[in-house]
């Protein structure tokens, strides 16, 4: 249920389906911008956290007030903006170890302690991103063939564009290198990555602009700039600051679990039989699985949980290859695993509360629909699980339940007309003045109600409005 306290007033962008459906060719064709597309996955954020949260703190940002985002795209890019900091996958790919994707998140983040605004003057834009209901790769093969979230793929499309369009002039670029050093500084970082990560792309300053990754297209290179960089950070205390093994280890396998979802014709060959690192055997799985083999996907997952008993993301994987090849009953268990180990990933919920729900047991179904309910309290804007939450009530035959979670759900992939269709419909069935009754009554508000619509809430005293009755 959702609480009739939640501001409804707000439009969140798309509803974005796992990795390995965003990428289906029939899906990316949908978008403005091919290939791009907005990704959820517990573990990378988790990672992606551990990098830029002494970041934050170093600027005085309170880390669990910023959502970092993922970005499926080749494209090497980044962006800030208040409460929000994205990652586009190609950034993750080329970055050779944690240091470097830390330069450059203290980078992004130094562009909005100078002060800097997007190009188009527009934060707005920025600030509705974390707004935006996605799914997680564990839940699969459900929305493979889904026209609604290819819908709401096309909606989000022009906000990748916007929100990743920042441009700022060589002065300003300069001033916020000299001020990601300083926050990496602050925070007992290295900033060896930051000028290692730009010296790297130094050839990019002779290139037609055509030929530019559009990162330096925004954020502009001169070798000027690199090397004025390089002199103020060889000089900074913690510059030979190494980064951990862990770090490392943790980059290998953020950029692994990359490659094996997006690239698993590449991750094969990449990441060889013979090369018996955890970030290969795991690349190799996920890689399996995306090219259809479950069973090779699966032998090797499980040879990585006999070494890693209680890694919750390897339970995911196991879980989401069963479910995602029709052995729903036998993903059950691996995925209540990955909840348990971590209670607080809503993620991983919402995988375990579709498959109890595709399961012939009614039991199961009204476990579905709390485990659900709980992801819910945690992302009450997750459309995926508004979707499923439909379903489950559907299957109980509880009618109003059902319209309204079908209004959440519209309401959060950007479909307000049907939001206020089934939200209307809702409150047709459900007891008036309870709280699912007035959640419903709220949504029908900020959907742009017609005149009728405005009339019948004036005439059962809903709204004020006398010129309604």
């Amino acid at each position: 249920m959702a609480s009739p306290a939640r501001p409804v007033s707000r439009i969140a962008l798309a509803a974005t389906l796992a990795l390995s459906v965003v990428l289906r060719p029939g899906l990316a064709a949908a978008q403005s911008s091919p290939g791009e597309s907005l990704i959820r996955d517990t573990e990378i954020e988790e990672l992606l956290h551990r990098d830029a949260d002494p970041i934050f703190r170093a600027a005085g940002i309170d880390p669990k007030g910023v959502q970092i985002i993922l970005i499926g795209s080749t494209e090497l890019n980044a962006f800030a903006a208040p409460k929000v900091m994205a990652v586009f996958t190609g950034l993750i790919l080329r970055t050779k170890t944690p240091n470097e994707l830390q330069g450059v998140m203290a980078h992004e983040v130094g562009h909005l302690a100078a002060g800097h605004s997007f190009r188009s003057g527009d934060l707005e834009h920025a600030r509705m991103v974390p707004m935006i209901l996605t799914m997680g790769l564990g839940v699969l093969a459900a929305l493979a063939g889904s026209g609604e979230a290819a819908a709401g793929l096309v909606t989000s499309a022009p906000y990748f564009g916007a929100l990743s369009g920042a441009g700022f002039t060589r002065e300003q670029e300069s001033r916020a290198d000299q001020a990601g050093a300083t926050l990496l500084e602050r925070a007992g970082l290295s900033g060896r990555g930051l000028a290692e990560f730009f010296d790297n792309f130094r050839y990019q300053e002779v290139f037609a602009e055509y030929r530019r990754y559009r990162y330096f297209i925004d954020h502009p290179l001169s070798s000027d700039r690199i090397e004025a960089l390089q002199l103020r950070v060889a000089a900074l205390p913690h510059f030979k600051e190494p980064d951990s093994a862990q770090a490392l280890a943790e980059h290998e396998i953020m950029k692994a679990k990359l490659d094996g979802f997006i690239n698993p014709q590449v991750a094969i060959t990449k990441y060889a039989e013979d090369d018996k690192s955890y970030s290969a055997r795991y690349a190799r799985a996920i890689a399996y699985y995306q090219l259809k083999e479950p069973d090779k996907a699966l032998k090797r997952v499980d040879a990585l949980l006999a070494d890693q008993p209680d890694n919750p993301y390897l339970w995911e994987l196991k879980g989401q290859i069963l479910f995602e090849f029709g052995r729903q009953a036998e993903a059950e268990a691996p995925q209540r695993r990955s909840v348990a180990l971590k209670p607080d990933a809503p993620l991983l919920r919402i995988n375990l509360g579709q498959t109890l729900i595709a399961l012939d047991d009614k039991k199961k179904v009204v476990e579905g629909i709390g485990e659900l309910r709980k992801a819910l309290t945690q992302e009450d804007d997750n459309a995926v699980a508004w979707r499923l939450l439909a379903e489950a009530y559907d299957k109980r035959g509880e009618d109003g339940l059902a319209r309204l979670a079908t209004a959440e759900y519209r309401y959060n992939v950007g479909d307000i007309k049907q939001a206020r269709v089934f939200a209307m419909r809702a409150r047709e069935r459900l007891v008036k003045d309870t709280p699912e009754w007035r959640r419903a009554t709220d949504i029908v508000l900020v959907s742009k109600p017609s005149r009728d619509d405005l009339r019948d809430l004036a005439k059962e005293g809903s709204i004020g409005g006398s010129q309604f009755r």
